[in-house]
């Protein structure tokens, strides 16, 4: 597992696309792979748990379908694009409160699940854990 992280409109998807050339991948928008392919990159995460809590799920169910996502694709290469969120203003709504604390707790289980890690900042990457591969 890879993971691809900066800030918003920071280059993530361009430098992802760029890393995967032509490669089949199957990609998910704001959702988790359900099934097993040999490339899956899952971006939009921090829409999908706030999707998920106005379902009214909990953040200890957001992290538990994050692992099963993981575990049931651990035989193929998930590259996940995630948005830092947490470096600005206080949310003054509780539910994006709520997105941006769940958000972080996520992104810190999913650091410590990687393999590798690289930083995109303005378009310049920065391998922080690990090598990339495609």
């Amino acid at each position: 597992m890879h993971i691809i992280f900066g800030g918003a409109f920071n280059g993530k998807r361009e430098y992802v696309k760029e890393l995967l050339g032509n490669q089949s991948v199957s990609w998910h928008e704001a959702s988790l792979p359900g099934t097993s392919a040999s490339l899956s990159v899952i971006a939009g995460v921090e829409k999908w748990v706030k999707n998920m809590l106005e379902d009214g799920k909990s953040e200890e169910e957001i992290i538990k379908e994050a692992r099963t996502a993981i575990l049931l694709n651990e035989s193929s290469w998930q590259i996940w694009i995630l948005t830092d969120i947490n470096r600005g203003i206080v949310p003054f709504e509780p539910l994006e409160r709520q997105q941006r604390d769940v958000v972080g707790r996520l992104y810190q289980f999913l650091f410590k699940e990687a393999e590798s890690i690289t930083r995109v900042w303005y378009g310049i990457p920065e391998i922080i854990k690990g090598a990339k591969r495609t």
